[in-house]
């Protein structure tokens, strides 16, 4: 076998082991002189089914990348894709527009499934592996009512320690019906704390862990970790939020890619747009505590002391500048509640509803039953209506990708807002300048 030619030297030069390969490619020409060698480029082609949701945010937002295999394809699980089909690319998760692009994005699909194909063909019964077929029997678990055991484990993960991390845990515990409650100490938030006494006293259901990962499978990922620091600027204060963030999320979404994330770190509307870029998970599955607990503050004052028998809510930014709606059903209706567009008739009121609770304080352990709240109609799909912090763009005419609270149906899939109404021109003119004031503080972050 002749390897002196110019062209085969130049492409063994670039083997790692090149004396062993050539030394076996002499052995295949001795006992098989007829084959020649020649050179070229080993290329596979692959038709990889993939669908791309561009939500309203877009270009600003990455897409959200799903396989579609066929009816003869598997997915398989890997660095770059989950068991649900979803992509997960450092073009998605490091998102930058204008720098990212959708064409960029299908490069580094084309590029990454060429080093690891991400489906592959089904077996039939008749090819399929012994080994295979035994693992797969020896994994079968008996189950009751029809009910796998996937379908039973009902998680939730609180990530970050201290008072507010505590109260989430034990207002939690209270509320809802959880299987397992995992409580992540993390040492780079400043609020610290409970983790000892929570393992000393063996409360059951509650899992004591300082690593991400334990945060596996949850439905719902309560964050309350915050890392403050003695710098001078407000915006560095909040960057350090930010830089905290980065080692979280995008790890706790990948862990748990259909939980909803429930944001309680400060600024609350602030780090719930954090979390949600940074996640890359859809708008409707990160939320913030915002404005909940005034929210319910608000209509049971209503209710009970003013003899107003209809849901109202806390809206906008937390901040003095959030401004009070209510809804048009009462409390026993039905229907899905619609916000009350502003009038002079309800403006009295609900001014007088807000003088009542200008005192009543944002305290670990209210804002830790509010979580609770929140958490239990996610898991019960109870579709509830609670003013989170969500992506406000689009509604009320509001332009700019800015999160608010506002009025959402809360279930199992998530969040979704209310029909955005017109408003009184006070509290119209105190949205306007949140958003203005949300979208210059977010512009100087690095996210």
């Amino acid at each position: 076998m002749d390897l002196r030619s110019e062209k085969i030297q130049r492409i063994l030069s670039k083997y790692k082991f090149h004396d062993v390969a050539v030394e076996e490619l002499q052995k295949i020409y001795r006992i098989y002189p007829e084959m020649m060698p020649s050179t070229g480029t080993y290329s596979r082609s692959y038709n990889i089914p993939i669908q791309l949701w561009l939500m309203d945010s877009f270009p600003f937002t990455p897409p959200i990348c799903l396989l579609r295999p066929t009816s003869n394809m598997v997915i398989r699980e890997g660095k770059h894709v989950d068991k649900e089909g979803r992509l997960h690319l450092p073009g998605l998760h490091n998102w930058d527009y204008p720098k990212s692009t959708v064409v960029g994005l299908l490069t580094e699909m084309i590029s990454k499934f060429e080093e690891d194909p991400p489906l592959s063909s089904k077996m039939t019964v008749d090819n399929k592996d012994p080994h295979e077929l035994l693992a797969f029997v020896s994994n079968l678990q008996i189950n009751d009512g029809g009910r796998t055991h996937d379908q039973q484990n009902i998680k939730v993960s609180v990530i970050g320690g201290g008072d507010l991390g505590m109260s989430s845990v034990m207002s939690i515990l209270s509320k809802c019906k959880v299987d397992k409650l995992v409580f992540i100490d993390i040492a780079e938030s400043s609020t610290k704390g409970g983790s000892t006494d929570l393992e000393m006293f063996s409360l059951p259901k509650v899992e004591v862990s300082k690593d991400l990962s334990a945060s596996a499978g949850s439905r719902v990922v309560v964050v309350t970790a915050n890392s403050w620091s003695s710098e001078q600027s407000y915006v560095s204060v909040v960057q350090n939020n930010v830089d905290m963030y980065r080692g979280i999320i995008p790890t706790v979404a990948q862990l748990s890619p259909n939980a909803v994330m429930l944001i309680a770190s400060q600024p609350v509307d602030i780090m719930s747009h954090v979390a949600w870029r940074q996640s890359c998970l859809p708008p409707t599955h990160v939320i913030g505590a915002g404005c909940n607990l005034d929210s319910e503050r608000l209509s049971h004052i209503l209710d009970i002391n003013l003899n107003a028998h209809k849901p109202a809510w806390v809206i906008g930014e937390l901040s003095d500048n959030k401004v009070a709606v209510m809804s048009k059903t009462g409390h026993s209706s039905n229907v899905q509640p619609e916000i009350a567009a502003g009038s002079s008739s309800t403006k009295p009121l609900l001014d007088r509803a807000f003088e009542m609770m200008k005192n009543r304080g944002q305290r670990s352990w209210s804002v830790g039953l509010s979580i609770a709240d929140i958490t239990n109609s996610i898991l019960t799909n109870k579709m509830k209506t609670h003013s989170v912090s969500t992506l406000a763009q689009g509604w009320g005419g509001i332009g700019a990708e800015v999160f608010l609270s506002l009025p959402c149906i809360m279930g199992t899939n998530g969040s979704m807002r209310l029909a955005g109404v017109s408003l009184g021109q006070e509290e119209d003119s105190k949205l306007r300048e949140s958003v203005t004031s949300l979208s210059n503080l977010i512009s100087q972050l690095r996210i």
